[in-house]
């Protein structure tokens, strides 16, 4: 088979789906154009523009399916290069632009909702990558079109909700055959350093596993920018001055990334929102135990005496550690469990 892959934001959850999707259907034939993840009203609107120019003659080579992630904008990809109007076409959620929590509402982000809903009309099948993100998806999209003055269709997203499906980035393989290791009482938060990803909650459990007097290490590592939130530098500051600040920033090594989570009893989130969880699900796929949000995606795979409410809480998640397998919970994300899905997924579409 010979697939157009279109990714108009390569973050690196995206990217990582990519290399799954090669991985896991390495005999057919993929073709894939991509833009970086910078400048992402540009990108949300700017990538038909672009790709409809520069890539034209990559477009109209001839394919038998489309796959494209939801920052596309895939209507209108597809009447700029009326070759694509015919090719059956999968949208992939990794996120929604309902459920992003925004520091200050725009017009930005209203174009960029409804360019998602013109590219969910424009799609063949619309699948996602947690019920939460399919349902937080559809009831914004219905609340916008509700605040229109009129012309709307009545029921104009049902279809493509009634037909809509669920499934995850898949997990490699090798995360659950790994040996495991001796644990240290350790804490690892391996998210974004960015507002979304809640710094302000992730001092606060600081703060309170401080004040605790457990003796764990803290390891804070994870994708950084040019500008650090406050409250990270502070909560670095403060384990600093305890002694107890583990590991620290990015870690270019997959293997030695890997290790941290294989020695660490815990993984931590205090995101603000989540639409699966890859780095909460790849630790507990190398035997974390999570320390989540009572909230977002985590309720679908994350038992309740690992989540909380308040910092007090997820402190004491940490001084009571919960007993099962965490690897189990997140088996069935595992490229093993998912690629008949995925073939199926793929062969209907065509």
């Amino acid at each position: 088979m010979r697939v157009l892959l279109l990714s108009a934001y390569a973050a690196q959850s995206h990217r990582y789906w990519q290399l799954g999707l090669r991985q896991m259907f390495p005999h057919w034939q993929w073709v894939e154009l991509e833009l970086p993840a910078r400048h992402f009203s540009w990108r949300v609107r700017g990538n038909p523009l672009f790709w409809s120019v520069s890539e034209r003659e990559v477009l109209e080579s001839g394919f038998q399916l489309l796959v494209a992630t939801s920052m596309v904008d895939l209507a209108t990809l597809r009447g700029l290069v009326p070759a694509l109007a015919s090719v059956p076409s999968l949208l992939y959620f990794h996120e929604n632009q309902f459920a992003f929590p925004s520091r200050q509402a725009s017009d930005r982000d209203v174009a960029a909702q409804l360019t998602s809903i013109y590219s969910a009309l424009a799609a063949t099948q619309l699948v996602f990558n947690s019920v939460f993100n399919r349902d937080t998806f559809f009831a914004g999209a219905k609340a916008l079109l509700r605040k229109m003055p009129d012309g709307v269709p009545a029921g104009v997203l049902e279809l493509q909700e009634l037909n809509a499906l669920v499934l995850p980035v898949p997990l490699p393989d090798p995360l659950f055959t790994r040996t495991p290791s001796v644990r240290r009482p350790d804490i690892v938060w391996n998210h974004r350093w960015e507002h979304d990803k809640g710094p302000e909650r992730l001092l606060e459990i600081v703060q309170a596993y401080v004040a605790s007097g457990l003796p764990g290490k803290f390891h804070l590592v994870g994708q950084q920018f040019r500008t650090v939130p406050p409250a990270i530098s502070e909560a670095i500051a403060l384990l600093k001055a305890h002694q107890l600040l583990g590991a620290q920033g990015y870690i270019e090594s997959v293997a030695e990334y890997h290790a941290l989570l294989a020695q660490s009893e815990f993984v931590l989130s205090t995101a603000d929102h989540e639409f699966q969880g890859l780095a909460v699900m790849e630790a507990m796929a190398l035997g974390c135990l999570p320390v989540v949000p009572d909230a977002l995606v985590y309720p679908e795979y994350v038992p309740a005496e690992s989540r909380y409410t308040t910092a007090a809480e997820a402190v004491q998640r940490f001084s009571h550690p919960a007993r099962y397998a965490p690897s189990d919970w997140v088996a069935p994300m595992a490229f093993q469990a998912q690629t008949e899905s995925w073939q199926d997924l793929f062969l209907r579409s065509v």
